[in-house]
Formats: C-alpha cells, sequence, structure tokens
C-alpha cells in the first residue's frame, strides 16, 4: 500500500472533521501549502453564498487570520472566489499574475492581491470542487509557503496534479458528510431526537410519548430548533438539519466549530 493510498483510506475512515482536516492539512504542509483554506454551503444562490453563519469554513491560519478572511468577507473579494464561483478544477495562480498585468481584475480584486502581497502570499492553487446540487458550492485554496514563487507551484502542480487532487476531493467528500453546527449555537440532544422524530411522520403528540416527555416540550423543543437554524416552520428545520447533517448521525456531537484554527 502506498503512502498516498493509506491516507486515502485514512481520511475515507475519519469519523471527525477535525481528524479529516488534520490528515489532509498535514499532507498539504509537506508539499509547502502551510495555509489552507475551506469553504462550503448548501444554501448558494445566483448572487450569493447564503447566510455565512451556515456555511463552513476552515483554515490552518490563526484566530486573527480567519477573523480578517471568513468572517470580515476578504475572501469573497478575491480573484481566486470569483474563479470558483465560475469554474471547476484546479488552478495555479499564474492565472491572476497575468490577468492583474492584462487589467483583468477589478480594482476590488486588485486591493486584494496588494494585501495579500503584503502578507508575503504570492502563489498557490485554487481548487473548486463539482457538486449535484446547484445549491451547494465547496472550494479549497492552498497558499504556498512565503519564498515558493508561482513557477515553482507551477511544476509542483503538474507533477503532484493527480495525488493532490485525490487528497482534496477525498477531503471534501468526507468534510461534506458529516455534521457541522453554525455560529450561533449548536442543536442540542434533545432537539436533534424530537427533529429526527418528526422526520420520520410522527405528530408533536407522538413524539411527546416517544420521548417521554409532555407535547408542550416537544413544542418548545421544536422551538429552540427552529431558532438554532434560522428558518420559520418545523419542516424548514428538518430540511435544514439534515442538509447539514445534524441530525440521523452516530456521532452528532463531532460537530466542528467554525471556523478551525492551526492545531
Amino acid at each position: 500500500m502506498t503512502a498516498g493510498y493509506a491516507l486515502l483510506v485514512s481520511i475515507a475512515q475519519s469519523t471527525s472533521a477535525d481528524d479529516v482536516w488534520r490528515l489532509a492539512t498535514r499532507y498539504f504542509a509537506s508539499l509547502g501549502f502551510g495555509l489552507v483554506n475551506y469553504g462550503f454551503t448548501r444554501f448558494r444562490s445566483t448572487r450569493t453564498i447564503g447566510d455565512p453563519d451556515d456555511a463552513l469554513f476552515l483554515t490552518t491560519g490563526s484566530e486573527a487570520y480567519a477573523r480578517g478572511y471568513f468572517r470580515n468577507g476578504f475572501y469573497a473579494k478575491t480573484p481566486a472566489f470569483r474563479w470558483a464561483q465560475n469554474n471547476e478544477g484546479a488552478c495555479t495562480w499564474t492565472w491572476v499574475r497575468e490577468a492583474m498585468l492584462a487589467g483583468k481584475l477589478t480594482p476590488e480584486e486588485i486591493e486584494t492581491v496588494k494585501h495579500n502581497v503584503a502578507m508575503g502570499i504570492t502563489a498557490g492553487i485554487s481548487i473548486s470542487f463539482p457538486e449535484t446540487s446547484a445549491r451547494a458550492k465547496g472550494a479549497l485554496g492552498l497558499i504556498a509557503d512565503p519564498g515558493i514563487s508561482v513557477e515553482a507551484v507551477d511544476a509542483l502542480f503538474a507533477e503532484k496534479h493527480d495525488e493532490l487532487l485525490a487528497v482534496a476531493n477525498m477531503l471534501h467528500l468526507r468534510l461534506i458528510q458529516l455534521p457541522f453546527s453554525n455560529r450561533r449555537r449548536a442543536l442540542t440532544t434533545r432537539q436533534r431526537e424530537a427533529l429526527e422524530w418528526i422526520a420520520d411522520g410522527k405528530t408533536s403528540q407522538d413524539v411527546a410519548l416517544l420521548m417521554g416527555v409532555s407535547a408542550a416540550m416537544i413544542e418548545k423543543h421544536l422551538r429552540l430548533a427552529r431558532e438554532t437554524l434560522s428558518v420559520d416552520t418545523t419542516a424548514q428545520a428538518v430540511a435544514k438539519a439534515a442538509l447539514m447533517n445534524l441530525i440521523f448521525q452516530r456521532n452528532p456531537t463531532d460537530a466542528s466549530p467554525v471556523p478551525v484554527a492551526a492545531r
């Protein structure tokens, strides 16, 4: 068994997002990409990625970096984000340099490029994953360590293309199978249980009997679940919880925080 194959198996068999992230980012770091950013949403529209609180954002960067890059929306102003929104596949950042020299970047994108250069971020790889849902979108950014040139990344990408994409895609496919919580607060065990019974077609009265509590308590669990998920109806709560892998999970408490900083 080759090391690359063993890594793919380990990622595929991981039962927590933390383990998946640790295994994949350790591999990327060994190639010279110590800073890795990942984003995924199931609530994309034609204009936005949806509520950022419902998206999964992971980074190996510091908390300060995560706050600036994700929470303050810096990522959405970058040319790499525009590319990921409109494409599937992978590319190095050679095109960013060429587009800037050709005057094809917006003023806002130019400012983000200059900001990154000032931070020593000049080379990297963008990966935009294919999705089966029109509402879903996932992307990964591999930022080259300081001192690694655009040309060096191009050469590495040509050499490691298949292996690198195999790890990146396994990372993505495993993460989207695992539960993740939003930034507001997590569903409680009883809220998840109530939603699961409702999803099975039970009435609130049925759920009260099954859970051994009053109907009023079930209504409270469902109301709080709706508030946590920012929806208006219980049917919407069930649908959203299912999309975010928050119900019918073997290990529902394994949901990863957003974002994940370097460990």
